[in-house]
This record gives C-alpha cells, sequence and structure tokens, in this order.
C-alpha cells in the first residue's frame, strides 16, 4: 500500500528520500509527495501519477535541507488528488507529516476541529492528524504526537517534522510497519527495509504503541501504553437514536462492507490489494493447505470462506472449531497455513489454536476488527475487517466484515494461482454492489417484524440451507437462540431426512434460505418435505422469483448476486428477525444472558 520515507543527518536529504521513496513505488501507488525543511523555509511539493511528475515539478525549485519526508500514496479516504496526497499540513503549514493505515474515528475527530477552528484542504483521514498535533504543539514535537496518538483510534505508521521544531523527526507506528535505518550521522524512518538500505543494513523494528524521535546526532524510543476502559459511559448518545446497539449495527452492516473493502480493490485488475499480506505474499504462493480457525459467528465466516477458497482459489480449506482444534492431530507441513478469525482478537480458544501452529512453524494470518489487539500481534500477518466498534454481545456487523476480507482473500490468493482476470473481474466488481444491496434488504425491516410478531410464540425452528448458504442457517439459529432464547437448530437441508424431519409439525417452522443458485432445485426439494409434514416455512429467496410463493408461507426476497456472495445478503434478515423476536418477548437484546462479548477463557 502506501509508503513513507524519511532522512535526518548531515547530507541533503532530497535525493535520498526519493531514492528511497523509488524502493517502496512496487508496494502500489497513485500520487507521491515530499517536504524538506531548511531553517525557518519548508518546501512540500506534491503530483498525481507516477514518480516522473513529482521529479519535474522539483526541477523548478532549489530546495535544500537536510531533514525531511517523502511519501507515495494508494487512495482510502478521498480521491486521487493533489490535495489529498501526502504530506499533510496544519492551518499555518509549520507541521508537516505522512501516514500510512486507516484513522477510524476521524470523521468525528475532523468535525470537533472544524468548529474549534482548524481548516482542512482534503478529503482524508490523514489530514486531522495534523491538526491535532498543532492543537497540542506547546513547542515540544514528541509531546504534541504523544498526546495526539491518545485521540485516534485505527491503524498507523506515521512521521512527522514541524517548522518550530526543526531538529527531529517524531514517529510512531500501531499495526502498520514502519522501521528506523541507524547509522553514525544519520537516521532514516521507512515502511519497507528497501528504501533503508540505499544508506544502511542497521535497523530497528518500531513496535506497536512505540514513539521514536531522531535527531541529527541520536535517537530514543518512547513506549506508550493505552488507556482502556474498563465500562462504557454515556451509552444512549453512542446507540445514534436506535432503542438498541445490536439493531444500530445491523443497519451499519452495509457500512460494515464498505470499510472492510474501502482501498482494497483494483477493478481493472480483476484483483485486490491487501496492504497486510504483503510481507508474506511470496511464501502465500506455497500454499495448498489453508485452516479458517475461529468460534461460533467467527467459524460460521471460516465455513463460508473455506468454500470459497475451495470453488475459487485453488486452495485446499478447512473450517475447524478453535475450541476443538488442539484436541485433533493433522498432517502439517511447509505448504500448510492457517487464518484465524476473531472480531476481538482475544477470544481465548482461538489463540491457543494460533500459539499451538506457532510453534509448528505453521505460517498463521488473522482476521480481526481490533487494531492492536493479542490476535493482532501475534499472527505473521493479517487484515483489519475495519468493522467499528461492536458492543451487543451479539455479533452481526462483525461477521460481514470478516466474510468481505473473505472474498478479498479469496481473490488474493486466487489471482496467485489460477483465477481467471475475468472471473477476478466479476467477483470484485460484485462485491462493490454488496452494500446497496445490502441497504435494500434493511428497507424490508418493518416487513420483518411483522414476521417476528407472527412466529413469536412458536418454541422451536429450524434453518436449513445448503452449499454457501448452510452456515448462514447456523448463523441465524444461534441469533435466534442467543436473543429470543428459543430453540433452534440448523442443518444442511439434504440432512433432514436424515433423523430432524421426525420433528417436523405445524408447531416447528423453518427458515429454508433457497436462493436462485447451483443448489436451488436440490433445497426446493427439501422445502417440499417440510411441507409435507404440515410444516411452517419462511423462505429467504431472490427477487423475482414468484414460484416459491405457492410453496411456502412466507418470503423475504433479497436481491441476485453471485452464489458466493449471497450469505452478505441472505444473513441480513435473519439478524433482524432475531432481534425483533427478543425484543418483542421482551429481552435484553444488547445482553444475554450467560454470554459475553469476548471470550477469554478456554
Amino acid at each position: 500500500m502506501c509508503g513513507i520515507v524519511g532522512y535526518i543527518g548531515k547530507k541533503e536529504a532530497l535525493p535520498i528520500l526519493i531514492e528511497g521513496l523509488k524502493r517502496e513505488l512496487y508496494r502500489g501507488y497513485d500520487s507521491t509527495g515530499v517536504v524538506i525543511l531548511d531553517g525557518n523555509e519548508s518546501y512540500c511539493i506534491k503530483a498525481v501519477g507516477p514518480i516522473e511528475n513529482l521529479e519535474k515539478k522539483l526541477q523548478f525549485y532549489q530546495i535544500s535541507g537536510k531533514i525531511g519526508l517523502a511519501h507515495c500514496r494508494w487512495a482510502t479516504h478521498g480521491k486521487v488528488t493533489e490535495e489529498n496526497a501526502h504530506p499533510h499540513f496544519d492551518c499555518k503549514k509549520e507541521i508537516f507529516l505522512v501516514h500510512n493505515g486507516i484513522i477510524e474515528n476521524y470523521k468525528e475527530l475532523k468535525e470537533k476541529l472544524i468548529k474549534e477552528g482548524h481548516r482542512f484542504v482534503s478529503e482524508t483521514d490523514t489530514e486531522v492528524i495534523a491538526h491535532l498535533v498543532e492543537k497540542y504543539f506547546k513547542g515540544n514535537l514528541e509531546e504534541a504526537v504523544r498526546r495526539m496518538l491518545k485521540e485516534i483510534r485505527g491503524a498507523y505508521a506515521i512521521a512527522v517534522i514541524s517548522k518550530k521544531d526543526p531538529q527531529k523527526i517524531v514517529a510512531a507506528r500501531m499495526s502498520s510497519p514502519l522501521l528506523l535505518g541507524i547509522s553514525e550521522d544519520e537516521f532514516l524512518v521507512a515502511s519497507d527495509p528497501a528504501a533503508i538500505l540505499i544508506r544502511t543494513r542497521q535497523i530497528i523494528n518500531l513496535d506497536d504503541g512505540e514513539i521514536a524521535i531522531l535527531k541529527p546526532d541520536d535517537f530514543f524510543i518512547l513506549k506508550e501504553k493505552p488507556i482502556q476502559l474498563i465500562e462504557w459511559t454515556l451509552e444512549q448518545i453512542e446507540k445514534g437514536g436506535y432503542p438498541h446497539f445490536m439493531l444500530k449495527e445491523i443497519f451499519e452492516e452495509p457500512e460494515a462492507i464498505e470499510n472492510a473493502i474501502r482501498g482494497r480493490i483494483i477493478p481493472e485488475e480483476g484483483n485486490v490489494k491487501l496492504g497486510g499480506l504483503e510481507g508474506v505474499r511470496e511464501k502465500l504462493k506455497r500454499i495448498k493447505k489453508m485452516f479458517l480457525i475461529g468460534c461460533g459467528t467467527s467459524f460460521y465466516a471460516a465455513k463460508i470462506g473455506e468454500i470459497m477458497f475451495q470453488e475459487y482459489a485453488g486452495i485446499d480449506a478447512r473450517a475447524e472449531i478453535a475450541s476443538e482444534f488442539k484436541y485433533k492431530k493433522y498432517l502439517l507441513d511447509e505448504r500448510t497455513g492457517a487464518i484465524f478469525i476473531s472480531q476481538s482478537g482475544e477470544t481465548a480458544d482461538t489463540l491457543a489454536a494460533l500459539r499451538e501452529l506457532k510453534k509448528k512453524g505453521i505460517l498463521c494470518l488473522g482476521i480481526t476488527n481490533v487494531v492492536g489487539s493479542s490476535q493482532a500481534r501475534e499472527t505473521d500477518a493479517g487484515v483489519y475487517t475495519r468493522s467499528g466498534p461492536e458492543i451487543a454481545v451479539a455479533s452481526t456487523k462483525a461477521f460481514l466484515g470478516q466474510l468481505s476480507v473473505l472474498t478479498l482473500m479469496t481473490v488474493f490468493f486466487g489471482r496467485q494461482r489460477e483465477m481467471s482476470l475475468v472471473m477476478g473481474k466479476r467477483i470484485v466488481s460484485e462485491l462493490l454492489k454488496i452494500p446497496n444491496l445490502a441497504r435494500e434488504i434493511l428497507k424490508k425491516s418493518s416487513e420483518i417484524e411483522n414476521l417476528a410478531k407472527k412466529y413469536k410464540d412458536f418454541k422451536n425452528f429450524f434453518f436449513i440451507g445448503r452449499k454457501y448458504n448452510f452456515p448462514v442457517a447456523l448463523e441465524g439459529a444461534l441469533k435466534l437462540k442467543e436473543i429470543s432464547y428459543l430453540h433452534a437448530e440448523a442443518y444442511p437441508g439434504g440432512e433432514l431426512k436424515h433423523g430432524p424431519l421426525a420433528l417436523i409439525d405445524e408447531n416447528c417452522p423453518t427458515f429454508a434460505i433457497c436462493v436462485s443458485d447451483s443448489v436451488y432445485e436440490k433445497m426446493i426439494s427439501n422445502i417440499q418435505e417440510i411441507k409435507a409434514r404440515k410444516g411452517p416455512v419462511i423462505a429467504i429467496a431472490t427477487e423475482g422469483n414468484e414460484e416459491i410463493k405457492k410453496l411456502v408461507n412466507d418470503v423475504i426476497f433479497i436481491p441476485k448476486t453471485l452464489e458466493m456472495l449471497t450469505p452478505m445478503l441472505s444473513v441480513i434478515p435473519l439478524h433482524l428477525f432475531a432481534y425483533y423476536v427478543g425484543v418483542l418477548l421482551g429481552h435484553d437484546v444488547d445482553k444475554p444472558r450467560n454470554l459475553a462479548k469476548s471470550v477469554t477463557v478456554e
């Protein structure tokens, strides 16, 4: 993704920065920029397109200075423009910085800063950092950066300089790589070792929460310990007008998908850019077998990922329940990898499985929502879902974030192997449509609430699906159990006749996920088996399928999409149904009995 280079020493900074920047361009970029300080003067030059455009601009300036920063940007927040390119600066153009990562709470920070009188010139999340440093700057740059870091949430690698404290670079990181280059009379900071090798082979890897201060003749590192809140405050305000966090988070599911895929899709190449996997890209090419490991809802996401990887990525994938993983014996070798899926990144069973495989030398990747979590720190590489805080105990939007990342990984692995350009383009183009299709389903919430009123007094429910939608059936049953305390079971459609059909009667409704896909005819047969036993059926079906109305009691229609992406739509009505039933039965849907949000004991 983006690349950072910084230099302070006795040499002219500009040629060193440009050479270092060129070593990082392979990471992908759409614009470049540089800033040099020379006493009270500063030169901040940016250009869109190839680095040659920046070099042409620089020819018109007589630039001297022994401290500076450079950056190549891959757009996430804001269009590809010079204003959005890095370095970014404060209102007075005295503080300059470059940044890799995502600032999750930039919108609220930006609104607050604007009210305080700060003027923004870009659309980026990064510019918020510059104005926060300006706000806290009282003559000492590292102290201003330290206070700024307490305000932001997300992943970042940052380097900052200031005309008012000109003999230092301050750098910090959280879940985004950042290295220091150490030489006798000069220091560098960079995202990539290649940019440092031009001057020195001695490096220090900054760890999460560390702040480095580089001076012309010395450096030191501060370790920041984040403040953690034990209990939530201002709870009602954070619900944003919704009666419960769970409903708010269900309605945030389209945004969760958008956040997970933003800046990561390359439509014209039918491919994706996952910065968190770049460091292990070559190792991943050799992987033949992949375990996907999680608990609860995260395990159901793993089950869907298993089918995606098998069908499109050319990988022998196996989803495993983390709590059972250590009791089994597996054939492992250098071509085996594992992906650990956890919303919190602190799930004890998942961490235990991770540590077991790490001991055996297996390449371990992570999918998590919480930056700096134990899982994020202990895996070799990974991808954040960026779903934002999920407060309700029953996970909803995080599931959509996990499925989005698994889809991106499918394309990433597939294009490394035998997935065609055409197929890659088709998957990513359809994935880009999913957030708006999800919004269309949420417009039917009152319809689903009426179904909840109709069925809330039943005590037993079945959920059935096949292939991609069997894990969705599992998720639907789990949510109903968690929130309504009603008995619910999920089965593959074909398993009904092997025992569960004995329980079907007029008092046992069944949710049948029967979308127009490769297993549609089989699902119709399963529905007929239920109807023959007088069982009520609520179908999740594809829009335009009028025939199914003749067969079932009720239908919730969802838009058509690729078969592999249907779980991201078919699960939304099930989340809503569970929520409305729980509310109608008078339960605390945000904090169901006997359950905790993050399970940190085995």
